[in-house]
């Protein structure tokens, strides 16, 4: 059991235990433990259980926290013993019904074993904390600050590599704070020969040490100890881990960098991963350049069979001109009409779809043109059409070639006096609209057929738009792949898929 304890006389050593999963702590009633102490804000902080730990963190900035002495910005994983400063009140924290009890000689350990326990209890909270954090900045520090714990040291460094040159990334206090002005408090000479021979260092006082008590940034520190591990992913150099304490000599030993090469390990790994997601997502970057290079509007394509497209729906869409456009399945016509539409004066307006071929005939004319109440058996109630719900826009209208012939007649009429009449109406209504058809079945073998009208072929096709088929359209194929996979990855929260280059040809043949 979890148990807080006060350490306050008037409190006569108050108990709580810790039963839920979020206690809270302050001053009001209205809290789990209710302190009556006029130092503490209403609302002052709050235990948490994490996973297999206790956290506690202040309510906000104004609530002051601490453990063992130590200010605590936004939270700080508790261990048996712990002392909690709530402002100038104090609590015990326990994991056991004695609060006294600490891990130590008394359980068997030796001196250097319980560090190294220490250290493995330290990263085993933090591999759980990467589970669930999203924020590798917060996660950096947080290492950093146990580093500094364990080691005993009282500023801690994390230094990367920038190509030849080498940059402060993180830097920390003993009090879990952000180091302002940062390369003040670290030798350079000390990080440059830990990266020039890749091996850890281990200083015992640098103001006496042969090799760098004459460096300038030693003399200007009065550096005693200092620790320094090389950050390597795969042989790579990646960076150093460095901590340093300017008060006490021979302050680290081997149980110490031990302890600081593991860290130092997952520092790397998490460096790496990280560089590895930059490098995807500047990938990325670069191929949405190149695709705004080579699209028009949701149509992607740099070849040269597509010229002809781009070109010619530029040129017709802010007209009100009909067009049919042609193609194969799959060659992206309604995709070129939405660009007529969306390039036109009607873009603020309707764009609707409409299959002819995957409507049945009986249903067609009154999914066109509506219906007035009773006009057959099931019209309960009058109903508009797609051309009314195109009104002021654009009706597209796929696979015309399927058409009944007896709806060629009327959508003649239509074409020619815009003007539509629902089934059981003999009114007639105008609409404001503007018609593209499309379809991948040769009209001028369904006119010879006598399957389609041949007035009615001229009446849309004002302006053809041949689409070409991916085959004839080179590196066209890989792009649109590209742009797919992006697209499908972020639909699905997915990490960033890339094609290998077995698929890229199989794709191109």
């Amino acid at each position: 059991m979890a148990i807080l304890q006060s350490l306050s006389e008037s409190d006569n050593g108050n108990r709580w235990p810790l039963q839920r999963r979020i206690t809270s702590v302050g001053r009001a009633s209205d809290n789990d433990i209710e302190i009556a102490c006029d130092v503490l804000e209403d609302h002052h902080a709050t235990v948490v259980l994490e996973g297999p730990y206790f956290v506690v963190r202040p309510v906000d900035r104004s609530s002051s926290v601490t453990v063992n002495d130590k200010k605590v910005r936004r939270k700080k994983v508790l261990e048996d013993g712990d002392i909690i400063g709530l402002a100038d009140y104090c609590l015990r924290f326990s994991l056991t019904s004695s609060p006294e009890s600490r891990l130590g000689g008394d359980h068997g350990f030796e001196p250097d074993d319980q560090r190294r326990l220490h250290g493995l209890r330290s990263m085993h909270r933090l591999s759980l904390q990467l589970l669930t954090t999203q924020d590798l900045g917060e996660l950096l520090e947080d290492m950093l600050d146990s580093v500094i714990e364990l080691s005993g040291a009282d500023r801690g460094f994390l230094v990367l590599m920038e190509g030849e040159e080498f940059s402060i990334h993180v830097a920390r206090n003993v009090d879990a704070e952000s180091l302002s002005g940062d390369g003040k408090y670290l030798s350079d000479s000390v990080v440059q020969r830990v990266i020039d021979t890749g091996e850890p260092l281990i200083i015992s006082d640098a103001r006496s040490d042969d090799e760098f008590r004459d460096a300038r940034s030693v003399i200007d520190l009065q550096l005693c100890s200092v620790l320094c591990v090389p950050l390597l992913d795969r042989g790579q150099l990646l960076g150093v881990v460095y901590v340093g304490n300017d008060q006490i000599s021979d302050l680290f030993d081997e149980v110490h960098l031990e302890l600081l090469e593991i860290f130092a390990s997952q520092l790397a790994l998490l460096i790496a991963n990280a560089i590895l997601v930059n490098d995807i997502r500047e990938d990325n970057r670069q191929l949405q350049a190149r695709l705004r290079k080579r699209r028009f509007g949701s149509l992607i394509g740099a070849s040269s069979a597509m010229e002809p497209v781009f070109h010619t729906v530029e040129r017709v869409a802010p007209t009100n001109i009909t067009v049919l456009i042609t193609g194969e399945t799959g060659t992206g016509k309604e995709l070129v009409a939405r660009e007529v539409h969306r390039h036109s004066p009607r873009a603020s307006g309707p764009f609707v779809t409409l299959n002819c071929g995957a409507i049945p005939e009986n249903l067609l004319e009154s999914e066109l043109f509506g219906h007035e109440k009773g006009a057959f058996t099931g019209a309960t109630e009058q109903r508009d059409g797609q051309f009314h719900m195109a009104h002021k826009g654009t009706i597209f209208l796929d696979e015309i070639g399927e058409m009944p012939l007896q709806l060629q007649v009327k959508l003649l009429r239509v074409l020619q006096e815009r003007k539509i009449t629902r089934v059981g109406s003999n009114r007639s209504q105008a609409v404001d609209i503007r018609i593209v058809a499309a379809t991948n079945r040769d009209l001028e073998q369904r006119i010879a057929d006598g399957a389609f009208r041949e007035d009615l072929y001229f009446r849309l096709n004002v302006v053809e738009i041949s689409i070409p088929p991916l085959r004839d359209r080179g590196e066209d194929i890989v792009l649109i792949a590209r742009f797919l996979i992006e697209q499908i990855c972020d639909e699905l929260n997915l990490s960033t898929k890339r094609l290998d280059a077995g698929a890229i040809r199989a794709m191109r043949k």
